[in-house]
């Protein structure tokens, strides 16, 4: 396992809850958080876990928030490490001519609304002193400043969303949890499912667990004045 921080930053002995946990980047993330040793509970997330959190039936967030209210404890990081880019049925659109309303729906669905309800019920669960984060995967092709090639239209669209979801949930919460971050970040092109079929000659790719160390890393140095910001996996901040 690549090596990391060991999340000095955090008050130690609280609880990291992963959402997406069953995925490459998603387990990846739960791997590190557990072998760290610092927190006192990972709570792992996904479609097959009881509770199940599921985007297309959204009443299950609500459900997986009172769970991990339940468990007991500070909740002191949440990562979402949801996303849909493709399946059998929808690839990125190349051009306008390809634009689906299915598709589009789907992609806001996902990586958009799904990621808002996560944050109106677990938010909440953050304490109203010290440091707390809660990190949701962008990806840089959602900067409207940086982009350059056009296409992709849904999923580009969808997570230029969500950072203006993120960064309205910043400025709020960072009225009464003046320690809190609340962030958007771009994990790279990482060998999965998702963008692995997508890696052009040339191109950086990382394994899950190389690409998550570098955002843990990242999550680590991250204080409340970078709050509501958009980073890479490098901790380069990025153009909205």
């Amino acid at each position: 396992m690549t090596s990391l921080t060991t999340f000095d930053t955090f008050p130690k002995d609280s609880l990291a809850v992963v959402c997406g946990a069953t995925g490459g980047i998603g387990k990846a993330f739960v791997d590190h958080l557990r072998a760290s040793g610092r927190f006192s509970g990972v709570i792992a997330l996904s479609r097959s876990s009881s509770p199940a959190l599921d985007f297309d039936r959204p009443e299950t967030v609500a459900e997986c928030a009172d769970y991990v209210k339940s468990v007991g404890g500070e909740v002191r990081l949440i990562i979402d490490a949801t996303g849909y880019l493709h399946d059998e049925t929808f690839q990125p659109e190349k051009s306008l001519r390809h634009i689906d309303a299915d598709y589009m729906a789907k992609q806001f669905q996902i990586n958009a609304i799904g990621p808002a309800l996560l944050m109106k019920h677990f938010c909440p669960l953050l304490p109203r002193s010290g440091k707390s984060v809660f990190a949701t995967l962008s990806a840089k092709v959602g900067s409207i400043g940086d982009n350059r090639m056009g296409g992709w239209y849904g999923y580009r669209a969808a997570k230029a969303a969500l950072n203006q979801l993120v960064k309205c949930t910043a400025i709020e919460i960072g009225r009464n949890k003046r320690d809190c971050v609340c962030v958007t970040l771009h994990p790279g092109t990482v060998d999965t499912g998702l963008s692995g079929p997508f890696a052009k000659s040339g191109l950086k790719v990382q394994s899950p667990d190389e690409a998550t160390a570098n955002m843990l890393n990242v999550i680590d140095q991250l204080d409340a004045q970078k709050s509501g910001g958009f980073f890479a996996y490098d901790g380069t901040e990025l153009p909205w």
